[in-house]
C-alpha cells in the first residue's frame, strides 16, 4: 500500500513540474522540507514511540508547510500557485522521513547464549 501512494506522489510531481531541470529555489524548498520533516519526525516519535504516527505526520508537515508558503507567496505577489516547488518541499520531507523511519526504531536484542561449562 505504502508503494503506490509513493509512485502515485512521484508521479503527480513530475505531472506538475514542467521541466525536468531542478531549479535552485527547488532545491531550496526540498531542503526546508527536510529540515521541518526531521524536526517533527524527532519530535513525534520521542514524545509517542510510534513509527507509523511520525511517518505519516512528518511527511504531512512538509507539504502543508510547502503548500502554506505558496499560498502566502501567491497572494503576496499577486502570482498562480507554484505546486512544483511546493511539492518539492514535499519530496524533501519525504527523504528526511524515509531515513529516520529506516534508521530509527527497535533495537536488536541481545541473542540468548548458553553457557557451556
Amino acid at each position: 500500500m505504502k508503494i503506490f501512494f509513493i509512485a502515485l506522489f512521484l508521479f503527480t510531481y513530475t505531472h506538475f513540474s514542467y521541466s525536468q531541470q531542478i531549479s535552485n529555489d527547488q532545491l531550496k524548498h526540498a531542503g526546508a522540507g527536510f529540515v521541518v520533516s526531521s524536526i517533527t519526525y524527532t519530535t513525534i516519535y520521542a514524545t509517542t514511540k510510534n513509527k507509523k504516527l511520525a511517518f505519516y505526520l512528518s511527511i504531512g508537515s512538509s507539504l502543508l508547510a510547502g503548500f502554506a508558503k505558496e499560498y502566502i507567496d501567491s497572494r503576496e505577489f499577486n502570482t498562480k500557485l507554484d505546486t512544483g516547488e511546493a511539492l518539492a518541499t514535499g519530496v524533501g520531507g519525504f527523504v528526511a522521513t524515509t531515513s529516520f523511519s529506516l534508521f530509527i526504531g527497535k533495537k536488536k536484542k541481545p541473542k540468548d547464549v548458553a553457557l557451556v561449562n
